[in-house]
């Protein structure tokens, strides 16, 4: 990440935090994660468990509660956590400025995936693009886009977002990122906010959700990841997609979440090869076996692909419901 100096503030488990302005008091679980602008830790307050993030950087701090309150106003919806309250807690060493958010409980994005079918990752993706236009709309780039940033809550699951540290205003360079899943990294592209810097990040996601343990810039570039794409049996189906997003083909969000959308209703359907029969001529009780063998293969290939058909037609409708509410979504 690109951090020039160490704004954590070290708590131990049974720490107490208490506001300054508000009066409130904290009591520290546990650290949920650090980066390069402060560390969030679990706490528990009077009336129920939240999340904290501390940093002895007031500016980064007063900079993300902003974040926050936008995008609390983003289309209605609730991106990222919500918003309770920001103070200072004055400490032997000095006032340190915090601010206290909704701890969202949930699973992350691959732990999510571990027991479920790629459809899902593709509903997921589709939330993640719908979700991306509406910030993008608003003026921001969300910048530290990776899967750790990612949480899935619910019933129903739905895509939530952790940590707004890196959220940029459109424009401006990105204050914070993971290399990763950043595309100046990669040489194939700048750091500067617009909305091609988050689709490039989806992109590396998708690579990731291929090779869950990542792997090594090498020669970089487009190179590199067009030789990982190609040597991945997951990452086929995702092929034309990738390719767009790498060569910055993409104007926004919604562009991406079309394609992706057509990828996933198409009926991929396989044809049964038929195969030639060589050899002397059989009996004619081994001909009527052979017949009813034949019969019988036939009659399961019809079955099958009667399934295969209708679990297709499923799963283009459970998209396109999907897609009408988001449209709905859209015009309230």
């Amino acid at each position: 990440m690109n951090t020039s100096k160490n704004p954590e503030v070290n708590l131990s488990i049974g720490s107490v935090i208490s506001g300054k302005w508000n009066r409130k008091q904290y009591t520290i679980l546990r650290e949920l994660g650090a980066g390069a602008t402060g560390t969030v830790y679990l706490a528990k307050s009077d009336r129920a468990q939240v999340a904290i993030k501390v940093s002895r950087d007031t500016l980064s701090i007063t900079s993300e509660v902003n974040v926050l309150k936008h995008l609390s106003k983003v289309q209605g919806k609730t991106l990222g956590p919500s918003f309770i309250e920001m103070d200072d807690w004055v400490t032997g060493s000095g006032t340190v400025p915090f601010y206290v958010m909704e701890y969202v409980q949930g699973e992350s994005l691959f732990v999510f995936m571990r027991q479920r079918k790629d459809e899902w990752f593709g509903i997921l993706l589709l939330q993640l693009l719908g979700d991306l236009a509406d910030l993008h709309k608003a003026g921001w780039v969300f910048g530290d886009l990776k899967p750790d940033n990612l949480l899935i809550s619910g019933p129903p699951p739905k895509i939530r977002w952790l940590d707004v540290g890196g959220t940029t205003m459109m424009g401006r360079a990105i204050k914070e990122y993971t290399e990763f899943f950043d595309r100046g990294f990669w040489g194939l592209g700048s750091r500067r906010a617009e909305p091609a810097y988050d689709l490039f990040a989806v992109g590396m996601i998708i690579m990731n959700y291929g090779y869950p343990k990542r792997f090594d810039k090498k020669e970089g570039g487009w190179t590199q990841l067009k030789k990982q794409i190609d040597h991945n049996r997951i990452l086929g189906k995702y092929r034309p997609i990738l390719y767009k997003t790498f060569h910055g083909h993409y104007q926004n969000a919604i562009e991406m979440r079309q394609d992706l959308l057509q990828l996933y209703s198409k009926k991929s359907v396989s044809k049964p090869t038929a195969t030639a029969h060589k050899g002397k001529t059989s009996s004619p009780q081994a001909q009527q076996q052979s017949m009813a063998g034949r019969s019988g293969r036939n009659r399961q290939k019809k079955i099958k692909k009667r399934r295969h058909i209708m679990e297709a037609a499923l799963i283009f409708l459970f998209l396109f419901v999907f897609y009408v509410v988001y449209l709905m979504g859209q015009t309230m």
